[in-house]
């Protein structure tokens, strides 16, 4: 009676799940969550994280998936302001303006809600490896694209405003 349940977990601390995301503010349509995670099972030779190509890469596939423009806010990430970066974003500036926010700003930035909601929804949940902890975080982050709602409250809890610039 009033016993506590205990979970045996085999686990353990062994690798990581790296996420980027960006949320999608155009007027007329709906809010939208675009992702991409890399998983980092401890192998030789595999990324930890993501790294300039993988950042190049989810914005050309939002660029494709958008149909247009994009006006991207951006906090200062090591991989966002590399010299690297920074040239490519000068070759992409038909398509991509960026704004940066300033070195730490957690409160301005729209994606910290993502990782505040994706934290929460996944306190209850003990997983038996890091690939079931990522099958777990691509299903919460789905769930998270059908929430225009959800996604428009990250936006305005930073107090920033939406205009249409381009």
């Amino acid at each position: 009676m009033g016993q506590t349940p205990v979970l045996e977990v085999s686990y353990g601390d062994r690798g990581r799940v790296s996420i980027a995301a960006l949320i999608r503010v155009q007027p007329g349509r709906r809010v939208r969550l675009i992702y991409r995670t890399i998983t980092y099972h401890q192998r030789r030779g595999e990324r930890k994280g993501f790294v300039t190509t993988d950042f190049k890469a989810l914005l050309h596939d939002a660029h494709a998936q958008l149909g247009g423009p994009i006006s991207l806010v951006w906090d200062s990430l090591p991989e966002h302001v590399s010299a690297r970066m920074r040239e490519w974003i000068t070759a992409q500036a038909d398509w991509l303006l960026v704004y940066r926010l300033p070195p730490y700003a957690p409160d301005l930035n729209p994606a910290e809600g993502i990782w505040s909601n994706l934290r929460i929804t996944l306190l209850n949940f003990a997983v038996r490896g890091i690939d079931e902890l990522t099958a777990l975080i691509k299903h919460r982050l789905k769930r998270m694209q059908y929430q225009p709602e959800l996604l428009t409250g990250f936006i305005a809890q930073t107090g920033l405003m939406i205009y249409d610039s381009m």
